[in-house]
Order: structure tokens, then sequence, then C-alpha cells
């Protein structure tokens, strides 16, 4: 079984921030790390050669996203994520390492690369462009 530190929840107060699924995190079977209240979730498998997921399609079913989620996946590189409240107020750092995932729910959030760095962003679409982000000036 993983250990703790593989899967950290970032919250300020009561407010979910992240969900970071550290590279080493490892598990039998399936598990999801979100709960049916987040407009993406994020799950993990680990199966056995020879095991078979039923074909299937996805059914169209209709839904309210409030915010914007993204899943970021370093592909190589080192990056820090600067966490901030929704009023703009920076919290705290962490740095994510290649294979490392993050799923950004709600507050703010800058990254700084400290190499050169590869990453996969997933979110919800279409993208609204200026409607979906006010950016704002970055902790000192």
């Amino acid at each position: 079984m993983a250990a703790k530190i593989d899967i950290e929840y970032i919250k300020d107060g009561d407010i979910d921030l992240a969900l970071i699924v550290r590279r080493n995190y490892k598990s039998e079977g399936i598990e999801f790390f979100t709960p049916n209240s987040y407009s993406q979730q994020i799950g993990y498998m680990n199966r056995p050669a020879g095991y078979v997921i039923q074909p299937h399609v996805h059914n169209p079913v209709a839904r309210e996203v409030l915010y914007t989620n993204e899943v970021l996946i370093v592909r190589s590189g080192r990056v820090q994520v600067d966490f901030y409240t929704e009023q703009k107020v920076y919290l705290f750092s962490r740095e994510l390492l290649q294979g490392d995932i993050i799923l950004l729910i709600r507050g703010g959030h800058g990254f700084k690369m400290h190499e050169a760095t590869e990453i996969v962003e997933v979110k919800q679409g279409p993208y609204a462009g200026d409607l979906d982000k006010t950016r704002f000036n970055t902790k000192s």
C-alpha cells in the first residue's frame, strides 16, 4: 500500500486547492482520489496482464461546471507551484518532478520552472479565453 506522502491534498482552511499524486504512488486495483462533486476526476488503475475492461461508450450527461479544474502531468523537469487564496494571497509552494500529477481545484496558482520542463495539461473545454482566468502579481 502507498505511503501517505504519495498523495497530498492541498487546502486553504476548508477549501480544496489541489491534489498531488506523486510519481512513486502505487496501489492495487482501482482508486479514485477525488469526490464525485469535483468536475474533474482523478483515478488510478493498476491491473495485471490479461485484465479486460469491457468496451463501453459514455452517455451524454448535462453537467454544470463553475470552476475550471486543470490536471497537469509533469513529463520532464522540475516545476514549483505557488498556491494562493481566492483573495490572491500567497500561501505556500510545492515542487513537482517528472511523473508527478496535480489537479488544480480552486484558489490561485502560479508556476516557476526550475529547469526545462514539459507538462501535459488536461482541463474542461471549451477554453473561454480571458473569461477563464484573472491574472495577478506574484509573491516577491
